[in-house]
């Protein structure tokens, strides 16, 4: 077995990952919301993607750009029905209502784009890299470089920025952020536009390396919320590190035992960790 192969294809997976996770971790952490419908935005990403590309007939890059316009309306549309509940932090109906809508979604979808699996094309999936008995694609390497870029920009915008700070004030008491003048409900509105976007550039960028189906919602929110919890809810350098962390450990997992049992063993390693460090990895 080519060791070196698969610490590759763990990077590869777990930059994925932590692409994908990021909009949650913010979600979660910083305006302290739930979205249980993260899995079935990240489908829809990926299929307006692919229809953007294989209807309209637009390059990969514009592609892109429309999928996090379409999936930033659909957010804003959700966070307007949804205001009242996140005004008053009511999080068992958040949850509630997020996977409906996650289901609504996913049915939809199904009517529009069909059941049959489709992959992207025009993408870099296919323009491989060979270094000696190694190989990986520019797809990955775009993933990994973009999934770098985002962590670092959002990390210095909530840390070292005001708006940052706004968010901050209004995630930890909403109701006395709004006595010193801020608009909780634009704070809010904001950062759920943003997790859907952010959800919709991952989606662009992750799905290309396999078919995409409409069905495919859950397997990626279980992942993301492994990532979310293992990495310290609400730390972006805790998400990143458990992202990029859980795909080493998939890769190995499935490379020493079975393909088959690496969600069962992500989460065991995550009850393991919990055990010994509640808090996950990190901290905000």
């Amino acid at each position: 077995m080519n060791i070196a192969q698969q610490v590759i294809n763990g990077i590869v997976l777990g930059s994925g990952y932590a692409c994908i996770a990021l909009g949650w971790t913010i979600l979660l952490g910083v305006a302290r919301l739930v979205n249980f419908a993260h899995g079935q935005l990240y489908m829809l990403g990926a299929f307006v993607t692919w229809y953007a590309i294989t209807k309209l007939g637009l390059p990969y890059p514009l592609a892109i750009l429309v999928a996090i316009i379409v999936l930033g309306v659909i957010g804003l549309l959700m966070q307007n029905a949804m205001m009242r509940l996140v005004m008053t932090q009511n999080l068992t109906s958040l949850m509630i209502v997020t996977l409906g809508l996650g289901y609504v979604l996913q049915g939809s979808s199904a009517l529009i784009f069909g059941g049959n699996p489709q992959t992207l094309p025009g993408t870099l999936a296919r323009a491989k890299i060979d270094i000696g008995p190694l190989w990986f694609t520019w797809q990955d390497v775009l993933v990994l470089v973009v999934t770098l870029l985002l962590y670092g920009a959002v990390w210095l915008f909530t840390q070292r920025t005001r708006f940052g700070s706004v968010i901050r004030a209004v995630a930890e008491d909403p109701k006395l952020a709004e006595l010193f003048g801020i608009n909780a409900k634009f704070v809010y509105l904001g950062v759920f536009v943003f997790e859907c976007s952010a959800v919709a550039l991952g989606a662009a960028l992750v799905a290309p390396r396999s078919p995409i189906l409409t069905s495919m919602g859950f397997n990626e929110v279980i992942m993301t919320f492994v990532v979310v919890v293992l990495g310290g809810i609400g730390s972006i350098g805790g998400a990143l590190a458990a992202g990029l962390g859980l795909g080493l450990f998939t890769a190995f997992f499935g490379a020493f035992v079975a393909p088959a049992y690496t969600t069962a063993a992500a989460f065991a390693l995550l009850l393991a960790l919990l055990v010994i460090r509640p808090a996950g990895l990190a901290t905000k």
